[in-house]
């Protein structure tokens, strides 16, 4: 696990606007995501996260020219996803300024795709995403969506967790779809279950809504913690989010107000 605990608000961009939603739905606007990533850095996250959630072939230059821009503005790392197809796709991404590239859909349809790119940049570059419901279908309790949550795959989650690692994933972003947006908490139940089987950094993401919120994600095994609507609202800040967690009695990597 992590020495120190990341904060890390998400902006889910679509045609170069970030928006937010409940469940993945009624998106709306939330602002510029160069503006807001400057925000965020100056707060004091220790990373960002771009998904790109529309990631259809128009809006693909979109993303890599908000990427670049956000990169020579803002100096911690930036992962970005969505619509990530092949290693060129990565090595796009890389050129134009993101340092590690999160990988979903394309994964579920080809897993070797973690493989290749593994081998061609490392590890450390992978961070496989998980849109992940519960389900009695599956003998975890938990099955892997595709298409913004609304499409069952028939991967079992846990299993499926235990297969990128093995195949060279390089840290897992765990998504609560029935938790995404409600801020009514992470899903500590399957954080805790990642975390056991997991011998890669977890970032738990999908429910937070208050700042008492955030230190259960770390209790319950995750390495960082992710967050949008409480940010992009302005409900508390990053510093905030980080001082609540190091009064919880965790490390994290500064607690600037």
């Amino acid at each position: 696990m992590s020495l120190a605990v990341r904060v890390i608000p998400c902006l889910d961009v679509a045609a170069g606007r970030v928006v937010k939603g409940v469940n993945f739905l009624n998106l709306r606007d939330a602002g510029d995501p160069v503006e807001l990533a400057a925000r965020y850095a100056e707060q004091g996250a220790d990373e960002l996260t771009f998904l790109d959630v529309t990631a259809t072939v128009d809006d693909r230059s979109t993303t890599y020219d908000v990427v670049r821009r956000t990169a020579e503005q803002v100096f911690i790392p930036l992962t970005v996803g969505g619509g990530v197809r092949s290693d060129e796709d990565v090595a796009r991404l890389l050129g134009v300024g993101a340092d590690k590239i999160g990988v979903n859909s394309a994964a579920i349809a080809r897993p070797e795709l973690i493989g290749e790119i593994a081998d061609r940049f490392g590890s450390q570059v992978i961070v496989l995403s998980l849109d992940v419901k519960r389900s009695d279908r599956m003998p975890s309790g938990f099955v892997v969506t595709t298409h913004g949550g609304r499409r069952e795959s028939d991967l079992d989650a846990l299993e499926w967790c235990r297969e990128v690692v093995e195949r060279g994933a390089g840290e897992l972003l765990v998504n609560s779809m029935d938790a995404d947006g409600t801020l009514a908490g992470f899903d500590l139940e399957l954080t805790s279950k990642v975390r056991e089987l997991a011998s890669v950094p977890v970032i738990a993401s999908g429910g937070a809504g208050k700042l008492e919120h955030f230190a259960p994600a770390i209790d319950a095994g995750a390495d960082a913690v992710l967050a949008a609507s409480v940010f992009h609202d302005g409900t508390f800040t990053v510093g905030q989010v980080k001082q609540a967690i190091a009064d919880a009695g965790h490390v994290v990597r500064g607690t600037s107000l």
